[in-house]
């Protein structure tokens, strides 16, 4: 786990503007986007603006920000998507599973009659995700 941090990783590029994202959720320590090879309907990805490969490079409060936003965000999808359960995935090096050197946070929506799976191997269609984003941006908008 002693990879060095990238500015060029996809997530780095994207905080910057310079890669679109179908974004639901932003502050000024976090931002959540659709994940673009979702696991499930609703599979959403909370990144901290710091700059740490994972949770152990993150400071405190990016910690902190993380976490209120994940929860934040979880709500919205678990009122958009209304799953039987959720799971927060957060992964830390390569063996863990960790595919994107930048700290992030995925939250999936689980139903009861679908199996549990790894990370998706298909791109999902844009236009899927922007209808999935808009579902979680309107619960965000009820929280409020």
């Amino acid at each position: 786990m002693d990879t060095q941090y990238s500015p060029n990783n996809i997530f780095a590029r994207i905080l910057r503007g310079e890669m679109p994202c179908i974004k639901v959720y932003e502050d000024d320590d976090t931002i959540a986007f659709m994940d673009i090879m979702p696991q499930a309907d609703g599979h959403t990805l909370v990144v901290p603006k710091e700059a740490a490969v994972n949770l152990f490079d993150l400071s405190e409060r990016g910690a902190q920000a993380a976490i209120v936003a994940t929860q934040r965000v979880a709500r919205a999808v678990r009122a958009a998507f209304s799953p039987d359960g959720i799971s927060i995935g957060q992964f830390n090096g390569a063996a863990a599973g960790q595919t994107v050197p930048h700290v992030h946070f995925h939250i999936v929506p689980r139903y009861n009659d679908q199996s549990l799976r790894g990370h998706a191997r298909d791109m999902q269609e844009p236009e899927v995700l922007q209808g999935h984003a808009e579902r979680i941006i309107a619960a965000l908008r009820e929280q409020a």
